[in-house]
């Protein structure tokens, strides 16, 4: 990716975004440990300076490529339908440990967010400081002054039909500070616009966002999938998990590294290729051990294949940043592929033992044995097995009864949810629009936590006589 050239004052304006949440009374986020009350406010967009040689913003709803746009993160919409989860898992267990401050350092998510503003890194921390208020926090390079470099570190966004923003880089980056206990939807970033395709149709926009390659639809089983399946909003819950693609990262700099110009999606695209040839169920994913076999068998992998191999969508095995030589020349010990071995108990833990420690407290998912999606209307009701809400849109009740279970994610249900002895109760990323009451529970009851994104609940809510995880 060529980085663009330093920015120059522009006239800023203000508007709404089309798919923002209306202020609501009554609207509540689940959050941490329990239920935290939170307004949904109306949230504007502002155009930021533009850069120079390219046109400026005509109006927040139709910023030109090349602008700088400040949004938060309930505005953007996303391109893809999975996320590595244990990419995002590293994150937040960075995040939430205190082994950056022991030495000397500000914690990550405070570097994170300076670099996706074009910012650099951390300047300085107060001590209360949190992602949602970059009042209390400053970084290296004042808005202003952001250099070519600098700027082509931010994600970035197409504008679509309406105005809507579609997020085309930065799917974890954004989830890990939207699932930060000191972040949230309302986090604000700002982002580059990369093209303004709002005057499109619906068609004629999701048929250029195919032809430049800049969605991907695929599954995280490697299946074709519609435009209608991705989710409507960032949140690690609303996302599917690809294994493969959280692989893909860790082998980062040890079987190929990114540079300007990276295709779009390419660790989607190594992904792809490593699944016919890595088999995942092999290796023990809670195993540190064994996750660095799986590492390491998939960047060899990677570094043996010749350089013009053809990988994804007609790009060779080079031209999507393959390395000439395992871990770059270096020994087992060093490099990447040693800092990523290191584990928990050291000063400076590698990217996977942040990543097992944090999936170590997310409790897994029942099996689905019924899945259901889209739109639906009328009365769900489930007695027996595991029914799944899968970015589902429900108008109608909830009604599940003894010994079965019900998970909902990236969800709405327009209609009261009632469970009376059911197995497991699992509901992230979702909003439920009537009143909920889930009463004992033989399994355990997830609203909130690790892996499980906050939910809107817009009625009473009631967990009785059942085990909260």
């Amino acid at each position: 990716m060529t980085g663009p050239t330093p920015v120059s004052p522009v006239r800023t304006r203000t508007t709404s975004v089309p798919g923002s949440s209306p202020t609501s009374r009554g609207h509540r986020f689940a959050r941490g440990a329990g239920v935290m009350g939170c307004a949904l406010l109306l949230a504007g967009l502002t155009a930021t300076p533009a850069l120079a040689g390219t046109p400026t913003a005509r109006s927040t709803a139709s910023a030109g490529a090349g602008d700088l746009i400040e949004v938060t993160l309930d505005q953007l919409r996303p391109t893809q339908p999975s996320l590595g989860h244990d990419q995002i898992f590293y994150k937040l267990g960075r995040y939430s440990s205190t082994k950056d401050e022991d030495r000397g350092k500000f914690n990550k998510r405070f570097d994170d967010w300076c670099e996706t503003n074009g910012q650099g890194e951390a300047a300085s921390v107060d001590a209360d400081a949190t992602l949602a208020d970059p009042s209390s926090f400053t970084c290296s390079i004042p808005v202003g002054q952001e250099t070519e470099d600098s700027l082509a570190q931010m994600k970035t966004v197409i504008v679509g039909p309406g105005g809507a923003l579609y997020l085309t880089d930065g799917h974890h980056s954004l989830t890990s500070f939207w699932e930060a206990a000191d972040g949230g939807p309302k986090t604000p970033v700002r982002l580059r616009v990369t093209a303004d395709l709002s005057k499109l149709s619906t068609a004629a926009f999701w048929k250029e966002m195919r032809d430049k390659n800049r969605v991907w639809l695929e599954d995280e089983n490697g299946r074709a999938i519609t435009v209608d399946r991705l989710p409507s909003r960032l949140g690690l819950s609303r996302f599917h998990d690809d294994r493969y693609r959280s692989l893909v990262y860790f082998t980062r700099g040890i079987g190929y590294d990114q540079a300007d110009g990276s295709a779009e999606f390419l660790e989607f695209g190594w992904g792809t290729w490593l699944r016919e040839r890595i088999d995942l169920d092999r290796y023990d994913s809670t195993s540190h051990s064994s996750y660095l076999d799986a590492v390491r068998d998939a960047s060899e992998a990677m570094t043996d294949v010749p350089g013009d191999t053809v990988v994804s969508n007609g790009r060779t095995a080079d031209e999507m940043g393959r390395l000439a030589e395992w871990n770059d020349g270096k020994k087992a010990t060093k490099g990447e592929f040693g800092d990523l071995s290191v584990p928990l108990d050291d000063a400076k833990p590698g990217k996977l033992a942040f990543a097992l420690d944090y999936r170590s407290g997310v409790a897994p998912s029942p099996a689905c044995t019924r899945t259901v999606t889209g739109k639906r209307a009328g009365a769900l009701l489930v007695t027996s097995g595991t029914t799944c809400l899968d970015n589902a849109r429900l108008t109608g009740a909830v009604l599940v009864t003894s010994g079965s279970s019900l998970v909902v994610r990236g969800s709405e249900i327009a209609g009261a949810v009632q469970t009376v002895g059911a197995g497991t109760v699992e509901i992230c990323g979702s909003s439920v629009t009537g009143a909920l009451s889930v009463t004992g529970t033989r399994d355990r009851v997830t609203l909130s936590g690790p892996g499980c994104t906050a939910n809107t609940f817009d009625g009473p809510v009631l967990v009785t006589g059942s085990r909260r995880a």
